[in-house]
């Protein structure tokens, strides 16, 4: 592979270069300079007149790829693609299969199934056995075999006990344990936010303190144990306080938080859509600011798409019945950029999906240098477009943005010696 990147702006998440060449050799920077040329047959990504910006390759955590056992929802093929789509080089997926990824075999089956693929797979192993909150899975052989953390996903840990015990076994190995704090027996059967929206649609509302309780709860019991902790998916004011009293506190928790919460509030779902149908629920105007300001002051360390796809069978039913979650690895930056363009500038955004992730994980961050392999996002953060059905690369397309005009484009990626070309 030689590949040309023409004047591109470096990104490192503090500062922001000058308009330079790229020269990529066989997946190594070859050169980073003025006006470089080369050979004849190389690959030439952008012009003089049109300035794009590449940083280090973006990470997504917390995907769900289905594969194995919903592959008819996504499989780690299309997972792939549609992460290319996003400019994603490397995702993070949740044990939420058949069989759930809680044995080294999973976790080897994820590895090995990807191993060719640009964007590298990181699986994340079950806290418990079949991801059902019983009993404990086995952590140290998945830690063994390539388990980057430990989670049950979009299955919460309801039992203080096993994920104390989870907490306090990982020691042993610093890993990680990543919870989505959310009582499932508080928010009971609830649709959406409970909130003046939800008492106005008639639905029954999923309160704030389903998270909060969970999040005091998680807090405590890291404090207690020791370990290492990743709250996953904050969606209210509340959480945001108690995580950065937390930090203050010097605990050693890290949060995230969706784009769909960081931009959109409970408003969006007046007309029963059930494609902004997701968990956490989006909730006030009140909480979307509360969640962007702890992106800001660092509270809040990651911003993930939380990909959930469904089938058509899932989605479009009656609002009540329809399943929670929205797919979102090709359009998570292209709506950061399009609905938060004047509160959070690129090199924060490039702080929070793709060096800060790598820092949680224990991964190294990519270098852009001469000499070293490349794993790099190339974006343009001013192109106007609109997605549309053939921008979809996830085999599902449970989104509400078909027909949204966004700011910000992915042009491609390139990782692992190759590269994905969207623009």
């Amino acid at each position: 592979m030689q590949l040309l990147l023409k004047n591109v702006r470096i990104l490192d998440g503090k500062t922001e270069s000058r308009a330079r060449d790229i020269l990529l050799r066989d997946g190594i920077i070859e050169a980073i300079g003025e006006n470089l040329t080369a050979e004849k047959g190389t690959e030439v990504w952008g012009d003089k007149n049109r300035v794009l910006y590449t940083s280090p390759g973006w990470l997504d955590l917390g995907i769900h790829a289905g594969d194995p056992g919903y592959e008819h929802l996504e499989d780690l093929h299309s997972a792939a693609r549609a992460a290319a789509a996003g400019g994603y080089t490397a995702v993070a997926c949740f044990p939420n299969t058949n069989p759930a990824i809680a044995s080294k075999s999973e976790v080897l089956y994820v590895k090995n199934k990807t191993a060719d693929k640009p964007v590298t797979f990181y699986p994340i192993g079950a806290v418990s056995e079949k991801c059902e909150g019983k009993d404990l899975a086995e952590l140290f052989d998945m830690h063994s075999a390539g388990a980057i953390a430990f989670s049950d996903g979009k299955k919460p840990v309801q039992d203080a006990g096993l994920l104390l015990r989870a907490m306090q076994y990982t020691r042993a190995f610093n890993g990680l344990i990543i919870n989505e704090p959310h009582h499932k027996s508080i928010a009971a059967s609830g649709q959406m936010h409970e909130g003046l929206v939800s008492t106005s649609l008639g639905l029954k509302g999923i309160p704030a303190l389903a998270e909060e309780v969970m999040v005091q709860r998680d807090l405590r019991l890291l404090e207690y144990a020791d370990g290492r902790l990743h709250l996953h998916l904050l969606s209210t004011a509340g959480s945001v306080d108690m995580v950065r009293a937390a930090k203050k506190a010097g605990l050693p928790v890290t949060a995230s938080v969706a784009v769909a919460n960081l931009c959109f509030t409970d408003e969006k779902l007046l007309d029963f859509n059930a494609y902004w149908k997701v968990m956490p629920p989006l909730r006030t105007r009140a909480d979307a600011d509360a969640l962007l300001d702890g992106v800001l002051d660092g509270t809040i360390d990651i911003i993930v798409s939380n990909h959930t796809p469904w089938d058509e069978e899932s989605k479009n039913l009656e609002f009540t019945y329809a399943e929670f979650g929205m797919t979102g690895l090709e359009t998570a930056f292209a709506v950061c950029r399009t609905f938060l363009d004047n509160r959070l500038d690129m090199n924060t955004l490039v702080e929070k999906i793709a060096l800060a992730p790598r820092r949680l994980l224990g991964l190294p961050v990519p270098e852009i240098r001469p000499g070293a392999r490349a794993e790099l996002t190339v974006f343009d953060p001013e192109t106007m477009w609109v997605f549309g059905g053939a921008d979809i690369r996830s085999k599902s397309n449970n989104t509400p943005f078909i027909g949204q005009t966004f700011k910000g484009k992915v042009w491609g990626i390139i990782a692992n010696g190759q590269s994905v070309r969207n623009a």
